[in-house]
C-alpha cells in the first residue's frame, strides 16, 4: 500500500493543485549531449520552469520513440549511456536537487537485465522517484508494481487514445503518482493535436482514477501545452527538447536552447 505524500512525485502535484498550477513535465535522454553535460541539462530544466523531470534510459530499440528521440537514443548509446550510468547521472543530480521529481522511462530489457529487485533497490538509493516502462504491459507489471511500492516509488503507465474503458480500469488500478495520456495515435512527435478528442478521453480516464492526469505527445510550445493541460493536470514535453539538445553544438548551446523551450511554456501554464 502506497502512503500519499512520502514521495516527491505526490508532494509536487499537491503543491502544484494548492496552487492552482499546471505540471510541466520535461524529457530527456540520459547522455545524449554528452554525458559529462547530463546533469547540468537537468538543473537547467528545473530552472526554467520543469516541475518533474523524466530521464530517458538510452535502449537500443526504443520502440515507442519518433525519429527524433530515437536520434536521442542513438547519440546517447554512442556515449556508452546505460542504465546503470543513468542511475549514477540521477544520484549525481541529487546532491544539488533534493526536491524535484524524477522518473526513469525507458524499456523492460535493461531492467530485465539488471533484476527487477536490484533495479528497484538501485532506484530508491539514486534518489529517484518513480519508472515508467513504455513496453512493460499491464499483464506483466504486477512483479515491479509491488517492488516499486513496497520502496514507496511510483509507477506511471501510459494511456492512449484507443485504450478502452476496461483496460483503463485494469492499468489504473495499478498506477500511482500519475497517469501519462497519449494524446496522438502513433509514436512520439507525430500528427497534430485533436483538443476535442483529448478533453474527451481524460473525461473517460478521471471516471476511474483520482490520479493527475499529464498529456504528452504533439507538445511544442507554450500554446501547445497550455491547450493539452486545460483538461489535465500538466504537460509533457520531450521531442522539441531531445531537438534541441542534438541541434546544439555543445553542452552550454544546448542549456541555453532547452532553457528557453521550458521558460516559454512555463509561462504561458501560469498565464
Amino acid at each position: 500500500m502506497v502512503s500519499e505524500l512520502n514521495n516527491r512525485i505526490d508532494r509536487r502535484f499537491a503543491k502544484l493543485r494548492s496552487e492552482g498550477r499546471k505540471a510541466l513535465v520535461t524529457y530527456i535522454v540520459a547522455g545524449d549531449g554528452g554525458l559529462e553535460n547530463t546533469v547540468e541539462l537537468m538543473h537547467q530544466l528545473v530552472a526554467s520552469g520543469s516541475d518533474l523531470i523524466e530521464l530517458g534510459v538510452p535502449f537500443s530499440d526504443p520502440m515507442a520513440e519518433g525519429p527524433v528521440i530515437q536520434k536521442g537514443h542513438e547519440r546517447a548509446l554512442e556515449q556508452k549511456a546505460s542504465l546503470r550510468k543513468c542511475l549514477e547521472l540521477l544520484k549525481e543530480f541529487r546532491s544539488r536537487d533534493e526536491e524535484t521529481p524524477v522518473i526513469l522511462m525507458g524499456y523492460a530489457n535493461p531492467i530485465e537485465k539488471m533484476g527487477a529487485e536490484a533495479f528497484a533497490d538501485a532506484l530508491k538509493e539514486a534518489g529517484g522517484d518513480g519508472a515508467l516502462t513504455v513496453d512493460l504491459p499491464a499483464e506483466e507489471a504486477g512483479p515491479l508494481n509491488d517492488l516499486l511500492n513496497a520502496r514507496e516509488l511510483r509507477n506511471i503507465f501510459l494511456l492512449t487514445p484507443t485504450t478502452s474503458d476496461e483496460r483503463i480500469a485494469q492499468i489504473t488500478k495499478l498506477a500511482s503518482g500519475f497517469v501519462y495520456y497519449v494524446s496522438l495515435k502513433g509514436v512520439t512527435g507525430a500528427g497534430h493535436l485533436d483538443l476535442d478528442s483529448v478533453r474527451d478521453n481524460l473525461a473517460r480516464i478521471r471516471c476511474h482514477t483520482n490520479l493527475p492526469l499529464c498529456v504528452g505527445f504533439g507538445i511544442k510550445d507554450g500554446a501547445s501545452a497550455k491547450a493539452v493541460s486545460a483538461d489535465g493536470d500538466g504537460a509533457v514535453v520531450g521531442s522539441v527538447l531531445v531537438a534541441a539538445v542534438g541541434d546544439s553544438a555543445d553542452g552550454a548551446a544546448a542549456k541555453d536552447r532547452i532553457g528557453g523551450i521550458v521558460a516559454e511554456m512555463r509561462s504561458a501554464l501560469d498565464g
